[in-house]
């Protein structure tokens, strides 16, 4: 039984990046197969011009975008986007460095291709470029797919959990409520951290019952319990906390708004709402790992990574007062925000 406490004596950050980032070369390669920034060079453009021109739609080119910016291959000034000098000299159609004949052997790998078609459809395409496997959101419905995807959650959470644990001040609260809670295991860390708080594990069938066994084997059941339901139909009542942890970044602008008005709806006034997740920054330049981990997500899901200003603005809107952002571990951080 693992002590949810403690933490790791190095510093795992370059492991995580590997799968974080997989597809990160991907998604340049399927730029360069457009013949992307010798189009940008010669026409600065808006992230709305730019889907008009190659037929992208704003999800998936946003990502994108933000994954150029932060390796500083683009440039946002008031809205339009400018190419900058290193990607001029090598990734333009011209220069004696051009690197583009390079990366033309990869344009026929599956995940470059599917990068192309996201673009322009804002479909994810199959986990893990499966094309025969179900839309993510409906293979976690399907009791095998559902244990094996919580189950590398639960590998990764922890770690994370016990990081975002000890740097929330929880003095003066009671419950937090785990949405999309998954094998429970932030709920578990929290409460073993903050051994004044209950909490509640809330999530759909089949991850229930995932969960449910995973939280008696880790000795917590008497403080951390399980409910199941729909989060975008209701949320358990009861708890002054409310926790989205790597739950948001899964879904699209319009479902990230839904989840909140339901949150919103279950809190009381004062409520505490925390969302913990991989953050891009507000002017939407980087941080790089969080930019490239963000390309995989919006292949695989429909959501991406938000920046913390996306956030602010949907919190706000939602009737909650954003706080600040915080850094945890392994370019993962959370936002908090009080419920007005």
């Amino acid at each position: 039984m693992h002590d949810l406490t403690s933490a790791p004596a190095t510093d795992p950050t370059s492991i995580y990046r590997y799968r974080d980032c997989l597809y990160g070369a991907d998604m340049v390669t399927a730029a360069l197969s457009v013949d992307f920034f010798t189009w940008l060079s010669a026409n600065p453009s808006s992230l709305a011009g730019i889907c008009e021109h190659f037929g992208f739609t704003e999800r998936p080119a946003d990502t994108m975008m933000t994954l150029f910016a932060a390796n500083d291959w683009v440039r946002n000034v008031g809205g339009v986007f400018h190419t900058t000098e290193v990607a001029r000299e090598f990734m333009c159609a011209g220069p004696v460095w051009d690197v583009r004949p390079y990366f033309a052997s990869l344009h026929d790998r599956p995940i470059a291709r599917d990068f192309l078609e996201v673009l322009r459809t804002d479909k994810p395409a199959g986990w893990s470029g499966d094309k025969a496997a179900f839309d993510w959101h409906k293979a976690m419905e399907q009791e095998d797919f559902a244990r094996k995807f919580t189950a590398a959650m639960d590998c990764r959470g922890v770690l994370l959990s016990q990081a975002l644990a000890k740097k929330l001040d929880l003095t003066g609260r009671s419950c937090v409520l785990d949405i999309g809670a998954g094998s429970g295991v932030y709920a578990c860390a929290i409460t073993a951290q903050h051994q004044h708080m209950r909490g509640v594990a809330f999530d759909q069938a089949p991850v229930d019952r995932i969960a449910g066994k995973l939280i008696e084997e880790r000795g917590c059941a008497d403080r951390v319990s399980v409910a199941t339901g729909n989060m975008f139909e209701g949320m358990p009542a009861g708890c002054d906390v409310h926790l989205f942890s790597n739950v948001l970044h899964d879904w699209g602008v319009p479902e990230v708004k839904k989840l909140l008005a339901v949150s919103h709806a279950a809190l009381h006034v004062g409520g505490l709402l925390i969302i913990h997740d991989a953050f891009i920054n507000a002017d939407k330049t980087g941080p790089l790992h969080t930019a490239e981990y963000s390309c995989l997500l919006m292949h695989a899901t429909q959501g991406k990574c938000y920046s913390t200003s996306e956030y602010a603005e949907m919190l706000d809107e939602a009737g909650f007062t954003p706080g600040d952002y915080h850094d945890t571990i392994i370019a993962r951080g959370f936002m908090t925000a009080i419920r007005r």
